[in-house]
């Protein structure tokens, strides 16, 4: 058992001998944790070199745009051509794709002959149309030439090598199959034109098959696992400017209402951020519906630009953004029944309500006191603005890091080479990225390293917010030369000074906590989908029950945390100590504080979901303009960049609802501290705060 803090909390002795107040926050401090600062020191050394690894090996233009037939990513204007008007993957040889899709072939569609194009070929109606080769070697032509030829020079070419283009060996390729625009790569649709075939047979071409399973090996390669993901993390970087005003602009704007709101208008609040919360998660389960097609005719469609109306593509974005409405649809149930329990409650317990409402008054005090504590936020919330934007520029060039390498085939067939002037039939294999295993290590690094940052930040914002509120409780909230003339900036150098290494633990801590939750889950997912579940009732409960008491855990150690940050502003003790006296206190005052913290944070909670889905919310209005549904700019989805700016969101308004939560949180441990070293009666609370917690009656009330 800890003894008593009277040393430390609410008096000291001064030089004269006489007590002052205020100890708590001044005296015997000391550094803490100092191990783990040099840990996260270290660790952000280890963070700038593995983004200066992807800056250095990466091109975020690889997770669009495919390769052509020299290992080029199409679109890119450092190729050994300019490329940058040339965004389209088209394969040229047409039997080389229905080759890559007849079942048990060893022939592969990355090693079919592809080029890029500005775009996808479409048979002509009453002739016979090529695309050739890039102009090099014998054919005088420049890039831009080539282009406006509509990319045939076949006129141009010897008796010779018009043969070897008959023989489908290039350097021309005859259009025969209509193709469309599906993500940046040309289509196929398995309908020959009769004209063009009719003249490519007069002129004594090779044979050219015509079969469905023309479609399905394109589809197959559009649809990877990869290919998907490669293009969601795209869409991230295509949507930027919505990440800006929804993921930061608009969360900003909306917290400091919210705080505005609730410091004028505290009794009402609980009602209305109920009330908003059930609007905004029905209307973004709506536009889910809308995007999914169940609604309206507005579902994403994975082909870009004009396209025959009669000819669907499907794409795994679709299942996914569906997959994504029923999971909304069943969150959505659960949020209104459980907002209609909470509001049941409150209208039960009116004392803790009554306990709330004068609790939020206090803090509201605090705040209109110690009035820097408004415009405290927006530093922690510039620093995660800046750090976003580098890390996620970073991650863009982490994901397509690679070395673009030709593949190991075996696979044998024929192509002129222009530039060599002689046909090679060594190999015909295709180019791929090729992956390491270091770069899924420095990715998952990478991811890790935000998770932790973001903890930490949120942590440095919550402890400068605990010290600021502490100085005022324990000054008997007087303006008082006890109060530092700007606390706010006096707790922060505290903690700089003696404390930052507590913090860094702390959310280390959560980081870790979350990461092993993320790897059990995937571990879970991957055993769910391969029938590996345990057979045993045992394991079948074990298996269940596992991702619950992940989340519980969690969800107790960024409790402890909070509570914890409290006690090291307060104190100045190391994390664990501070750990330790903090849930010392909780619980010797359950009784006392436990339903005012729960439903206070309920409803704090919801106001930060608020915040968040509005922040959603005005993603998918973004997102549904022409800008993004078509040309250059349209995304494959609008499922990463909304739920990117849904977190972004959360994580805002967490920073800037922490004033009114950790101001309460605060006020409430102080006065338990208080009233534990005065024998019951706090000395230092203010007298709505007594009203309140230290009325036997009331506690009563509170605990039936």
């Amino acid at each position: 058992m800890r003894g008593p803090l009277g040393a430390v909390i609410g008096k000291y002795p001064s030089s004269d001998g006489n007590a002052q107040t205020g100890g708590l926050i001044k005296h015997n401090r000391k550094c803490r944790d100092l191990v783990f600062l040099v840990i996260f020191i270290a660790f952000w050394v280890a963070m700038i070199v593995n983004s200066s690894f992807g800056l250095n090996q990466g091109n975020p233009l690889r997770l669009t745009y495919g390769l052509d037939y020299k290992g080029n990513v199409c679109g890119d204007k450092h190729a050994d051509r300019d490329l940058r008007e040339l965004e389209l993957r088209y394969w040229l040889n047409p039997n080389q794709v229905y080759q890559s899709a007849v079942k048990n072939s060893k022939f592969k569609l990355s090693n079919a002959r592809s080029i890029c194009l500005m775009d996808c070929p479409i048979p002509s109606e009453d002739s016979l149309d090529w695309v050739c080769d890039y102009p090099e070697g014998d054919i005088r032509l420049s890039l831009d030439d080539w282009i406006d030829r509509n990319y045939d020079y076949f006129a141009d070419l010897t008796p010779e090598l018009r043969n070897t283009s008959l023989q489908l060996q290039g350097p021309c390729y005859p259009v025969i199959f209509p193709s469309v625009n599906v993500y940046w790569s040309c289509q196929l649709i398995a309908r020959a034109s009769n004209m063009s075939l009719r003249h490519w047979q007069q002129m004594g071409g090779v044979s050219i098959v015509e079969n469905i399973i023309m479609d399905k090996s394109i589809h197959r390669s559009i649809n990877s696992r990869s290919s998907v993901l490669k293009r969601y993390v795209a869409d991230v970087g295509k949507a930027w400017p919505v990440l800006i005003v929804c993921g930061g602009i608009v969360p900003l704007f909306l917290s400091v209402i919210w705080l505005l709101l609730i410091r004028h208008f505290v009794t009402g609040m609980p009602w209305i951020t109920v009330f908003l919360f059930n609007v905004l998660i029905i209307s973004v389960t709506m536009f889910y519906y809308s995007e999914a097609g169940w609604i309206g005719n507005s579902a994403i469609s994975p082909i870009i630009g004009a396209h025959d109306p009669y000819y669907h593509v499907s794409a795994r974005e679709l299942n996914h953004i569906r997959a994504a409405a029923v999971l909304m649809t069943v969150v959505m149930i659960v949020a209104i029944l459980s907002s209609i329990a909470i509001v049941r409650r409150i209208l039960m317990a009116t004392s803790v309500l009554k306990a709330i409402r004068n609790g939020t008054i206090v803090a509201a005090k605090v705040i209109g006191e110690v009035q820097a504590l408004i415009i405290f936020p927006v530093m922690p919330y510039s620093i995660l603005a800046i750090f976003y934007m580098f890390w996620l520029s970073a991650a863009l060039y982490l994901f397509s890091s690679g070395q673009v390498r030709q593949n190991d085939c075996s696979a044998n067939c024929c192509a002129y080479e222009l530039k060599s002037k002689r046909l090679s039939c060594d190999s015909c294999c295709g180019y791929r990225i090729h992956y390491t295993s270091h770069i899924a290590a420095a990715i998952l690094f990478h991811l890790l390293g935000c998770y932790w940052a973001t903890q930490f930040v949120i942590g440095f914002s919550s402890t400068v917010i605990a010290g600021s509120v502490a100085s005022y409780y324990w000054a008997r909230g007087e303006s008082s030369p006890e109060i530092p003339f700007l606390p706010v900036f006096s707790s922060m150098k505290r903690l700089m000074r003696y404390s930052i290494g507590s913090v860094a633990l702390g959310s280390l801590i959560v980081s870790f906590v979350e990461s092993i939750r993320f790897i059990l889950e995937a571990a879970r997912r991957r055993l769910k989908v391969s029938n590996s579940i345990p057979d045993s009732w045992f394991g079948r409960v074990a298996f269940h029950s596992s991702r619950c008491c992940l989340r519980c855990t969690e969800w107790t150690i960024k409790s402890v945390n909070r509570n914890a940050y409290i006690l090291i502003a307060m104190t100045g003790k190391g994390f664990f100590r501070a750990s330790e006296i903090a849930t010392e206190l909780i619980m010797s005052n359950i009784l006392r504080i436990g339903k005012v913290n729960v439903i206070g944070d309920v409803i704090l909670f919801l106001g930060k979901l608020c915040v968040s889905l509005s922040s959603a919310l005005f993603a998918f209005l973004m997102l549904d303009t022409h800008k993004y549904k078509s040309a250059h700019n349209k995304i494959s989805s609008p499922l990463f960049p909304v739920l990117v700016s849904w977190v972004l969101g959360y994580v805002v308004a967490t920073l800037f609802f922490a004033v009114v939560e950790m101001s309460i949180d605060t006020i409430i441990l102080s006065f338990c501290q208080d009233s534990e070293e005065h024998h019951g009666t706090a000395q230092y609370a203010p007298p709505l705060l007594m009203e309140t917690l230290n009325d036997q009656n009331e506690m009563q009330r509170l605990t039936q």
